[in-house]
């Protein structure tokens, strides 16, 4: 006679181990000798508030926990997938390869305290137990992830609702800070990115596109030594960076906050695309903490990052903050190198624009829905819009309000400042909505050197405001005129800059 091996599948994130779990899952267990299977969700997602611990942490968690508390487990992992209603399905397939064990009503219990989750379980057969959701409970005990933000939140009492397994592993790692840090972060999506409407796809394709170019720019101004590349998308700049002989002794280091650019850096460190072999990628912000030990690094790169940090942060502060974090981690004599978009000098200033309306549709009001569209139908609306009406889409949808008049058809008065955000990102029809988030005109040349030197840093004469002809030439000028409020053309204004900022050797 066969004897049929028990089973309880428990999926989960398991960022966090509870002593209620331990009590729970003993009691379910005993009767039957079962086994514990943990499938562990969003395995390969780590740094986000969703999912802030790496797989490996929570597995060594789950081992030390088994251990104590008297429990026979398997730990697998289950990497995320798109929403879909064969999640269930999926998990069971993802233990029947990491195991060769399938799992079946017969055999298995499933363990799950969230009712749209038990629910794919129950439609296959499984019976359920609820875990803390539990109806007869005396006390409705917390949910793991409600300790961890009581973690995040600085209230020690996460310490009495956790598992010492847990605290363990989180003392031993120095996992409590880097929670907080992520979970708090004013920066990063749950899910590790900026913004929730990023096509990341476009966004390499146009950092490989422009790298050769950049490098270009600022190769000469690159101290050798330890190079830091913050904001370093897929690794574009790096690649040129490793093939420099005269860098060939340097570190290379990567610093990437979206995850899907740092898992693209980590696929081409593995594919063998770096031939140095000081070449790392940190998942980091840097606007969290300190990464690199001050007066450490002999060069920062930034590159298209800085309007970010004023946008989805607290605007001058923010970057105020995260050059000081720069300055204290460069070493006398190190440089800063920034090249990213730029306001005009006199970026409040009223100015007249007359805008193309015979170059697609005039829609009578602009859109307040494109929030619930799909990303396709976002770009095929927008892309529709006549030059004069994605203004007016744009000053719906753009996330720094502004105001502006229209005396006559096609003429606009506007503030300088926000007439060249919306023309230096009409055509940015692919990631509209999340374009709209940002601004690139928050600082003037004039400003950001003000801004640098109140950090300590010292400004090379190689700094400098730059128009970017090529964007005036081919996107603005042939749908848009700038002139003065008396009719009398202006020249188009700065549009980018490079700033070269050393630390003084003697600070």
């Amino acid at each position: 006679m066969r004897i049929i091996e028990r089973y309880v599948l428990f999926p989960g994130r398991h960022h966090l181990l509870t002593r209620f779990q331990a009590e729970y899952l003993h009691r379910l267990a005993a009767a039957t000798e079962a086994t514990i299977v943990w499938a562990v969700t969003s395995a390969n997602h780590d740094n986000t508030r969703r999912n802030p611990v790496p797989y490996h942490r929570r597995e060594a968690a789950i081992e030390r926990f088994s251990l104590v508390s008297g429990l026979r487990s398997l730990v697998v992992p289950v990497f995320d997938t798109a929403p879909t209603d064969a999640f269930a399905e999926v998990t069971l397939k993802s233990i029947a390869v990491a195991t060769g064990i399938e799992l079946t009503p017969a055999d298995t219990v499933v363990a799950c305290s969230t009712p749209e989750v038990a629910k794919l379980y129950e439609l296959l057969g499984f019976p359920i137990a609820l875990a803390e959701a539990e109806p007869l409970l005396p006390v409705t005990p917390e949910r793991p992830f409600d300790v961890l933000l009581r973690l995040a939140a600085g209230d020690e009492s996460w310490r009495e609702l956790a598992h010492p397994a847990t605290i363990d592993v989180y003392q031993r790692y120095r996992l409590v800070d880097q929670v907080r840090t992520v979970v708090n972060d004013p920066l990063v999506g749950d899910e590790g990115g900026l913004t929730a409407t990023r096509d990341y796809r476009t966004y390499v394709e146009a950092f490989a596109d422009a790298a050769e170019r950049k490098w270009t720019a600022v190769r000469r101004h690159v101290r050798p030594g330890r190079i830091v590349d913050i904001g370093c998308g897929a690794g574009s700049l790096l690649e040129l960076a490793d093939r420099e002989p005269g860098l060939h002794e340097s570190d290379l280091i990567g610093v990437e906050v979206a995850r899907h650019l740092y898992q693209e850096c980590l696929h081409k460190k593995a594919q063998g695309v770096f031939h140095n072999a000081n070449v790392y990628f940190y998942q980091r912000n840097v606007l969290g903490g300190a990464i690199f030990a001050d007066r450490s690094v002999d060069t920062t790169l930034t590159f298209a990052l800085t309007h970010e940090i004023w946008s989805y942060g607290s605007r001058r502060e923010s970057l105020l903050q995260f050059a000081r974090r720069i300055f204290d981690h460069t070493a006398p004599g190190g440089v800063w190198i920034n090249s990213d978009v730029c306001g005009p000098d006199d970026r409040g200033r009223q100015v007249l624009i007359w805008l193309a309306d015979d170059d697609g549709d005039n829609p009578a009001q602009p859109r307040h829905d494109l929030a619930d569209l799909d990303a396709e139908a976002v770009r095929e609306y927008v892309s529709g819009l006549s030059t004069r009406a994605r203004l007016d889409q744009f000053a719906v949808d753009f996330a720094f309000p502004f105001t502006f008049e229209a005396p006559e058809q096609g003429m606009v008065r506007i503030e300088l400042g926000p007439a060249m955000d919306f023309l230096t990102r009409k055509d940015y029809v692919d990631n509209w909505l999340s374009e709209t988030k940002e601004q690139f005109c928050g600082l003037s040349f004039a400003e950001w050197a003000e801004l640098l030197a109140e950090v300590g840093f010292e400004l090379d004469p190689a700094s400098a405001p730059i128009r970017n002809d090529w964007v005036i030439d081919n996107r603005i000028a042939p749908v848009a005129d700038l002139m003065d409020l008396d009719g009398q053309p202006l020249d188009w204004p700065t549009t980018h800059l490079l700033a070269v900022a050393r630390r003084p050797h003697n600070s």
